[in-house]
């Protein structure tokens, strides 16, 4: 299992088995964590997603708000927006270019469906963003020169996602696909 994979599924292991003792031992009645009318919060970091084919971009952070509108089968549908970056570590060099760097800030509308499987506790979701990116990249040219680019680009994403509530407004979140981050970790927050 790559290395990236491995994270989420440790971070999932260790919230559900956690939770599941402090549920057992406090006696609360089940927490109903995403429903028609709720507002939930996001945020967290993780692998950033590549934009422009960069292939540099390892640090990723996004914030998320949604809100419940439609009972949708078992589940919710929530509408929202979200904001984050994705950021280069590394430079690249090729023969027309040297310390190549970018970074792209995401501002985008969302859309998910929440399902718990009568879970106490649980959300699980999957959903999909759209909005526009404000890419820059930066190199030193041939002639040593740093040469620095702006561009708008049109953004679209796809994401799956758990969150695990210990309390009925705090939780913790994973979130994996290709949005602006590819994978990340981080809080979850119901705020009504």
């Amino acid at each position: 299992m790559k290395k990236q994979n491995a994270i989420p599924a440790i971070l999932v292991g260790l919230c559900l088995g956690l939770s599941a003792t402090t549920l057992a031992q406090s006696g609360e009645r089940p927490i109903s964590p995403v429903e028609k009318g709720s507002v939930i919060f996001n945020v967290g970091v993780g692998v950033g997603t590549e934009y422009q084919n960069d292939n540099s971009s390892a640090f990723g952070t996004k914030a998320a708000i949604e809100v419940g509108m439609w009972r949708a089968g078992p589940g919710i549908i929530t509408i929202g927006a979200q904001a984050g970056g994705s950021f280069s570590n590394r430079s690249f060099t090729n023969n027309n270019y040297s310390d190549y760097k970018s970074n792209t800030f995401v501002v985008a509308a969302r859309s998910a469906w929440h399902h718990g499987w009568n879970i106490s506790g649980l959300d699980t979701y999957g959903g999909l963003s759209g909005g526009a990116g404000f890419h820059r990249y930066n190199y030193l040219n041939k002639d040593g020169f740093r040469i620095t680019q702006n561009e708008v680009i049109p953004v679209v994403g796809v994401f799956i996602g758990a969150s695990y509530f210990f309390t009925p407004t705090f939780g913790v979140n994973i979130e994996a696909g290709h949005d602006i981050t590819q994978v990340q970790g981080g809080i979850v927050l119901k705020i009504k």
